[in-house]
């Protein structure tokens, strides 16, 4: 089969047996990879608790990785989130993926528990599975090294041995599949790192159509000026959003209740490249490198953790983010819902933290040292519920919200409600529309017309995560360019409906294996603060309360788009016509 390894590895930690399979056509046919092929693989069996043995931990490719086409190096991670309850599911850079297939697998699949701390080490079709006691109790800098690092590793932090309800899993020393807590299911399993290292290829259906695609897509992404422009990503990494989201008085500050951080500055794209001497990186084949490196090896934070640890916290002491970044990687803690979750602990508290006190918070919940931290470590939804004050949690669905307030635009409103995962910008992201004007400028203080956009971008993003791709390719490019691609790696014919199609499917699968949790649309609210008070505005940009009749209105649009019934759940009409009775 062209453009996959075609095997596919299970592994059963209780049994310490390993399985080598066919990887299924019907699978591959009906959800490409990655994302799709995880979520419909777990299946019904989303209803088991996140640390069951039976739930299963998937890392999946996708047809387009370890090819020419540009941003083809990631892979996915999908379980059942300890945070949220939801099905999740993480996409992630560097170069497992591109090993994993090398390795000649398109997937693997962990269920079971194992007796002591354990590692898995795939090198081609070789797979074992070794003792680990050696790694336990060390955070992700030092257990790497103590393995060999050669090909990719991915590694749980001391807040992933604990099951800390927001702990990531870290590939290739800073690369994470955070926000859900996925860390704890690995570390639920007992399982310290994976290993692997491949070296076989595989066939491409037609190279030379492959390359012209590659062509045209790097054409669009030279030609973006949020890519390659002068203050792009490429050149400054993601942190560059702060001047602009500053700009439009939506930066969260002081747990959501401003707007607008006047010390922002201190911490924006531009300052941190010149302050740290910031040099390009990024995941394997990819040609933005929108990650930065110091001179001195700092790993320079993204735009959610710069504002979130910034504004959102009210601190503007770089240094200090900068180190709150490389505790949270070392721990192997999300840094969205770490910084979101302290500064509601300050809230609730009643005071303003010293910037010094974040560093040690982190440590706290990282290692659980302390009655405190461990009480954070469950993240802010359950901490103010437990401290009688939930109305301070910004979240939804269990899952803090990031750096764009939903007052300065009411697509990332209806986006954050509706979302499979919780309060997440990767789902949809109509800053796209709202702020960047791609592909086309819409009025971010209006929910007119927002429901169809939030749903084409669910169904668009379904499907990258699916190929694996990187979704800030498509400021650039769009699905045309990779039907393409994918056309001419597997020489199965797609264009751009089939492939939203696929998404559709997806996504409409993930949100029916929600509700077999009870996840409904009554989960698909805000915080109340955004209802009744006002950002910060300015004399000339005005943030008003959203409006809650407009607000459910625009979410009742959405579930008519989406064919969803009034309880927010798929119909089996809607189920039957995407091919997705087998579920029902």
């Amino acid at each position: 089969m062209y453009g996959y390894a075609s095997k596919s590895l299970k592994i059963d930690l209780s049994a310490r047996k390993t399985e080598i399979i066919d990887t299924p056509l019907d699978l591959i046919e009906r959800y490409i990879g990655g994302r799709g092929m995880g979520v419909a693989l777990l299946g019904k069996r989303i209803t088991l608790a996140h640390d069951a043995p039976g739930m299963p931990l998937i890392f999946a490719s996708g047809p387009l990785v370890a090819t020419d086409a540009p941003t083809s190096g990631r892979s996915s991670v999908i379980s059942r989130s300890p945070l949220t309850g939801t099905i999740f599911d993480c996409s992630v850079g560097g170069k497992f993926g591109t090993e994993l297939k090398r390795a000649g697998f398109d997937l693997i699949e962990i269920t079971g528990k194992a007796d002591r701390w354990t590692m898995i080490s795939i090198d081609d079709q070789s797979v074992v599975i070794d003792d680990a006691g050696h790694l336990a109790g060390k955070n992700v800098e030092e257990a790497r090294t103590l393995i060999d690092t050669r090909g990719s590793d991915a590694v749980i932090g001391i807040a992933g041995e604990h099951q800390s309800a927001f702990s990531s899993i870290v590939f290739d020393g800073h690369y994470l599949a955070g926000r859900g807590g996925l860390g704890a299911v690995m570390g639920a399993k007992k399982l310290k790192a994976i290993k692997v290292k491949g070296s076989s290829s595989f066939d491409i259906f037609d190279p030379a159509a492959l390359k012209a695609s590659r062509e045209e897509i790097m054409r669009l992404l030279r030609a973006s000026q949020a890519v390659f422009g002068e203050l792009g990503i490429s050149e400054f990494g993601t942190a560059a959003l702060v001047d602009l989201i500053h700009s439009r008085r939506m930066e969260p500050t002081n747990n959501f209740r401003q707007t607008f951080y006047s010390g922002s500055t201190a911490y924006s794209g531009y300052n941190l490249k010149n302050r740290y001497k910031a040099k390009k990186t990024g995941c394997m084949g990819c040609p933005i490198l929108c990650k930065k490196i110091g001179m001195n090896g700092e790993v320079m934070p993204e735009y959610e953790t710069v504002s979130h640890f910034g504004a959102l916290n009210d601190n503007n002491d770089a240094a200090v983010i900068v180190e709150a970044n490389r505790l949270c990687n070392d721990y192997g803690l999300d840094t969205i819902t770490t910084a979101a979750t302290i500064s509601c602990f300050a809230e609730i508290e009643g005071r303003k933290l010293n910037p010094d006190e974040l560093p040690e918070l982190i440590r706290e919940i990282g290692g659980m040292t302390t009655e405190r931290g461990r009480m954070l470590s469950y993240g802010s939804l359950r901490y103010a519920a437990a401290a009688g004050k939930p109305e301070a949690s910004m979240s939804v669905k269990g899952l803090e919200l990031p750096a764009y307030d939903p007052r300065g635009a009411y697509g990332m409103a209806l986006a954050y409600a509706t979302s499979n995962r919780g309060g997440c910008h990767l789902r949809a992201y109509p800053i796209s529309h709202e702020i960047l004007r791609k592909p086309v400028a819409t009025d971010r203080f209006s929910f007119e017309g927002k429901a169809r956009i939030i749903k084409i971008a669910e169904d668009m993003n379904a499907v990258i995560d699916s190929l694996t791709a990187c979704k800030f390719v498509f400021f650039a490019a769009s699905l045309e360019e990779y039907a393409r691609a994918v056309s001419a790696v597997t020489g199965k014919p797609h264009d751009t409906q089939s492939l939203l199609r696929t998404g559709e499917r997806i996504y409409v699968l993930e949100r029916f294996l929600n509700s077999l949790n009870n996840i409904t649309g009554a989960d698909d609210d805000l915080p109340a603060r955004f209802f009744t008070e006002e950002g910060t505005s300015s004399e000339n940009i005005k943030v008003s309360p959203l409006n809650r009749d407009e607000f459910l209105t625009a979410r009742g649009n959405y579930y008519k788009i989406r064919g969803y019934d009034e309880r927010g759940v798929p119909t089996r009409a809607l189920m039957e016509r995407l091919g997705l009775g087998e579920y029902l």
